[in-house]
């Protein structure tokens, strides 16, 4: 209540408490009535003042609440929506650390498969050339043998370091 209702009933209670008892009545006293009922009066007079002010501020608190409980409720809102969708990221970038360490894994995999299949062709190519080259050296010396028969001429023997044309090639098989 107001600063003015206030003055008013301490004016009451204090008209009361000064007020001249009655013998053999310890409860009761007399009072001027018309002072007494005037302060009332004035005291009813500012009630309607006071409970609209009182009434303005119970309904400006309510309506604070209620505009705190939205924007409370928004920010929540908010942040579980941020939340879910930093979960969705991350899930996101999971699946993704997921699929590229298959693809690297499947990479590697197929890496390997290719330089094992590409030593087996390079040393079976090798194998079938050096078998071609060994097939035409011998072929070689027996056309050279028949060539030096039908020419009536002897081999000469070769000594180590002298150049004779002649291609050794040694065989592992």
């Amino acid at each position: 209540m107001g600063s003015r209702v206030q003055e008013l009933l301490e004016m009451l209670y204090q008209m009361i408490n000064e007020a001249w008892g009655i013998p053999l009545g310890a409860e009761k006293c007399v009072i001027e009535r018309d002072k007494a009922l005037d302060l009332i009066d004035e005291i009813k007079a500012q009630f309607p003042n006071e409970l609209a002010e009182a009434k303005r501020l119970v309904e400006a608190r309510t309506e604070f609440i209620g505009s705190a409980k939205k924007e409370a409720d928004a920010m929540r809102k908010t942040a579980e929506e941020r939340a879910r969708q930093l979960v969705e990221d991350q899930e996101v970038i999971r699946a993704a650390k997921a699929r590229s360490n298959e693809i690297m894994t499947s990479a590697e995999n197929s890496a390997g498969e290719l330089k094992r299949a590409a030593n087996e062709y390079v040393d079976d190519a090798m194998r079938r050339t050096e078998e071609a080259l060994a097939a035409a050296l011998e072929e070689m010396r027996q056309t050279r043998g028949r060539f030096r028969n039908a020419a009536g001429t002897t081999a000469r023997p070769t000594r180590p370091g002298h150049d004779t044309g002649r291609i050794d090639i040694a065989m592992d098989n």
